[in-house]
């Protein structure tokens, strides 16, 4: 008898709630079992969840499912990223409460989670929003603060002038606000910032031992962190008149080689020397404004067209007092890095080469490959950026650059301007310190007060939190906060007196750089319970985007670091194990073709396909309709589709498996709907063949097959079990996945005879172990279906509590192996034989080969060497 459909909706609701009632996914402390932290980076609360989460959290799931059923104490626990400035705009587009908006997004997506068949410990929730994280998060600034990883400075910071906050560099693409679109503009203001620069080394070459780390993401944090050796040197200002009386400019240089090259002086907008030449002249002043209107990302700059004002001022150059150099006012260079100064080489930067002759100046060759001729090199519209000899180098000539490094730093040093010596060797890091101030209300209060007669004064621990007010007005410019009447005004806790509070909220990085260590004890009076942090941490597998490469997890480094010197940890790697999964990709459409078009979502397209050619056309009116590319999934072009949707049409476990079947999990996956039929397709085989076999089965007892189909049967199974263990401990999902289809189609005949009632009772017994373990191994990918399928075959308990099934040994090596055969040392052909044949049956078996026989004309070879389990060699 033919078994009903597999029904996923509900199987896996029902599955879903006996596990809730078990609370099975709850972790202990206290297991004397080995610790598992797999976490995947929590979602920002939008209010509904995408195939991103769906792929990554189903990552994190197979993950978690498979160290628990190994044995392992596993800590799998969801939260929720919810302060930002996402929430305070919904607040006003909607006229609700920020607080509102987010927690009803969390119970939304919440549901749509549970409904993924998670093996999440829920009991650990929290959002970052919740008072008593933001509490916690309050308690370490202090403690931050008190151990001088946190200051206060006057900073040029990127403003947005329609959002009216600070943007940190990466949010300012092509000089506008990632959220908003405004044009940036550069303030000066006065801002909270972590001292993470003081940590460059140390995050640096920690990398080095981050071997569970992707390469790319640990050659993008060494490039963030940006070492270099360079000099420092200090060029005299040849007009000192024009200069107000200033002596010198500084410059930091990497390249100190290249001196004889150099044609130009830049400096920043706001360094001291351009604010006195502005004071003065007010071309040079606008000039300067018009460069603060840009943004101060590094990544803008680079793109942007480099400008720039030439000044009255003139320099000496270094190596040669009667060759002086002009100075320029530059878009491209910031106070920030370096000493808001650099000289230009031309021919060996391309910034420099554009710049130079923008302005018509010199452009000297200095380096030159190798095997160039010096007479005939010259530089057109590339700069040379590659390794040589010196030219045009005087005393340099003929050396390599970095000889000519040395040789340049030691004269250097060995001057001197003034009283001190004209340069030093100095390390820079491109990193700089941590800005956290941000100008809105959504975000965690920073805990200090401003007095006018004790200064800055930290909040008292036992007044913490301080709390967001919940009466706040929205619907003006500017940060809430400074406009609530009564919030702001307080007593200082060291006078007294009327103070003020500190009114900016923290940067929603650091809400997302210590989550990990939170959840560890999550209800905990204080930050950490440092014990019990130390025991779980570091997270074993973290698994997230590739875009949160850098920030992200660079500051989750340094916060950990800091933590360690607070006492609130004992470690400073937060995650020993990473993994940057791939995006979710889909076709898109429009309605015609160029810009004007509407795009069309997946779900109002249907596709035909005639004799290969695919059209698409609108499901309701069939308009015809432009496939476009394939491109990550985004609301903007409605190449969208809701897991919802998919959940209800073919279950989470057809989702979950199409997930981490299609694609290598480090790449992008498309979604297509032939794939997840072909998911679905494979869920209801399953269901088919284990059902049908079912009655048959019931009461039997797996085994080993003693011979035959039988142990070829066990044998597939048990190489199985191996191999698919080996593959999710390397996160190797789709080679899982491939093995699994293959063990279904190995078992499908033998099942088939149970069914049919002609399996003999060894067969029966490899076909009920082999389908247990089957059901074993598919239960990390599509659980629901496992506990569905683990009870169909009569078997006690929840998969979720049963172990990994082990495998035998002796049953997954093969018992014929290949050896290759060589003719006087050149491999002819193979000769494939048992694994454990003597010698006089590898001997008798190689003879007999036709191309033995062939080479040798039927006579006995000289010599026939033989290593066992590796090659022959005949000799003729």
């Amino acid at each position: 008898m033919t078994i009903e459909r597999y029904n996923p909706k509900q199987a896996e609701i029902r599955w879903q709630r006996k596990w809730e009632e078990a609370r099975i996914f709850e972790t202990l402390d206290d297991s004397s079992a080995p610790k598992y932290y797999v976490l995947e980076m929590f979602p920002y609360p939008s209010g509904r969840i995408h195939m991103g989460h769906v792929r990554n959290y189903a990552m994190g799931d197979v993950v978690a499912r498979y160290k628990r059923a190994r044995g392992f104490n596993v800590l799998h626990p969801m939260g929720w990223d919810a302060f930002g400035m996402p929430a305070e705009n919904a607040a006003m587009q909607n006229k609700v409460h920020p607080r509102d908006w987010t927690y009803a997004n969390i119970d939304a997506m919440r549901k749509q989670l549970k409904s993924m068949g998670l093996s999440l410990d829920w009991s650990r929730e929290f959002a970052t929003c919740d008072v008593d994280y933001y509490k916690q998060q309050q308690a370490l600034f202090l403690d931050f603060l008190a151990a001088g990883l946190i200051y206060r400075r006057n900073s040029k910071v990127n403003w947005d002038p329609v959002d009216l906050t600070v943007l940190a560099n990466e949010q300012v693409i092509d000089g506008r606000g990632w959220r908003s679109g405004a044009l940036v503009e550069q303030r000066e203001l006065t801002q909270w910032f972590f001292r993470i620069s003081d940590f460059a080394e140390d995050l640096l070459v920690s990398l080095d031992d981050l071997d569970h780390w992707p390469e790319k993401v640990r050659l993008m944090q060494k490039n963030w962190i940006g070492k270099s050796e360079g000099l420092s040197m200090r060029w005299e200002i040849a007009n000192p008149a024009a200069a107000d009386g200033a002596t010198d400019i500084e410059v930091y240089t990497t390249r100190p080689d290249t001196l004889f090259g150099a044609s130009f002086l830049a400096i920043a907008a706001d360094h001291p020397l351009a604010r006195t030449l502005a004071k003065k002249d007010p071309a040079v002043a606008e000039f300067c404004d018009q460069c603060r209107r840009a943004g101060t990302s590094l990544a803008a700059l680079d793109t942007a067209e480099k400008i720039g004002l030439k000044t009255t001022i003139n320099v000496v150059h270094p190596l040669d007092r009667e060759w002086t150099v002009p100075v320029f006012i530059a878009n491209f260079v910031l106070m920030d890095y370096g000493t808001g100064a650099i000289f230009g080489c031309p021919s060996g930067d391309q910034r420099d080469l554009d710049f130079a002759r923008k302005y018509n100046l010199p452009v000297t060759p200095v380096v030159m490959p190798a095997d160039a001729d010096a007479a005939s090199f010259v530089i057109t519209d590339t700069a040379y950026v590659g390794d040589g000899i010196m030219i045009n180098s005087r005393n340099l000539d003929g050396l390599s650059p970095e000889t000519a490094f040395d040789t340049v730093a030691d004269l250097l040093e060995s001057q001197t301007l003034g009283d001190a010596p004209q340069a030093r060797r100095k390390i820079h890091y491109r990193l700089r310190d941590w800005g956290l101030s941000r100008q809105r209300y959504w975000g965690a209060p920073i805990p200090v007060i401003h007095c006018d007669d004790c200064g800055v004064v930290p909040v008292p621990v036992k007044d913490l939190p301080v709390r967001l007010p919940d009466d706040v007005t929205l619907d003006k410019p500017g940060n809430p906060l400074d406009h609530h009447p009564t919030w702001r005004h307080v007593n200082c806790p060291a006078c007294e007196k009327p103070a003020r509070r500190e009114t900016d909220t923290m940067d929603t990085f650091v809400d997302s750089s210590w989550y990990f260590a939170r959840f560890t004890a999550p209800r905990h009076e204080t930050p950490t319970d440092p014990a019990v942090a130390s025991a779980w941490l570091p997270v074993d597998q973290y698994i997230g985007g590739i875009e949160h490469a850098i920030l992200h997890l660079l500051y989750s480094r340094f916060f950990t670091r800091a933590m360690q010197q607070t006492g609130h940890i004992d470690l400073k790697e937060p995650f020993r194990g990473l993994f940057t999964q791939g995006m979710v990709v889909h076709e898109t459409y429009r309605t015609e073709k160029g810009s004007k078009g509407e795009w069309i979502a997946p779900a109002e397209v249907m596709i035909e396909d005639t004799d290969g050619l695919r059209q698409a056309r609108h499901a309701t009116t069939g308009e015809p309709l432009v496939i476009g590319s394939i491109e990550k999934m985004s609301k903007s072009k409605k190449n969208v589709v809701d897991p919802d949707d998919i959940i209800d049409s073919y279950g989470a476990d057809t989702a979950r498996f199409f997930m981490l079947s299609d694609s290598p999990p480090d790449r992008d996956v498309i979604w297509t709907e032939a794939g997840v039929e072909g998911a679905h397709r494979f869920v209801q085989r399953i269901w088919r063949l284990l059902g049908d076999a079912a009655g048959q089965l019931s009461g039997t007892e797996g085994g080993t097959g003693e011979g035959g189909r039988a142990l070829a049967l066990s044998r597939s199974a048990h190489k199985t079990v191996k191999a698919v263990g080996e593959d999710i401990e390397k996160l190797a999902f789709n080679k899982a996945v491939a093995r699994l289809y293959e063990l279904v189609n190995t078992l499908a005949a033998p099942l088939a005879d149970v069914t049919a009632g002609k399996a003999d009772a060894d067969l029966k017994a490899a076909c009920k172990q082999a389908a247990d373990m089957l059901v074993l191994l598919i239960a990390p990918m599509m659980p629901h279906l496992a506990e569905e399928s683990w009870k169909l075959l009569g078997n006690d308990g929840m998969v979720a509590t049963t172990p990994w099934p082990a495998y035998d040994p002796g049953l997954i090596t093969d018992e014929q192996i290949t050896l290759p055969v060589q003719i006087n040392g050149k491999k002819r052909g193979d000769l494939t034989i048992d694994r454990n044949a003597d010698q006089a049956a590898i001997e008798t078996a190689v003879l007999g080969l036709d191309f033995v026989q062939t080479a040798t004309g039927g006579n006995p070879p000289r010599k026939l060497i033989i290593v066992p389990q590796r090659i022959v060699n005949v000799v003729i």
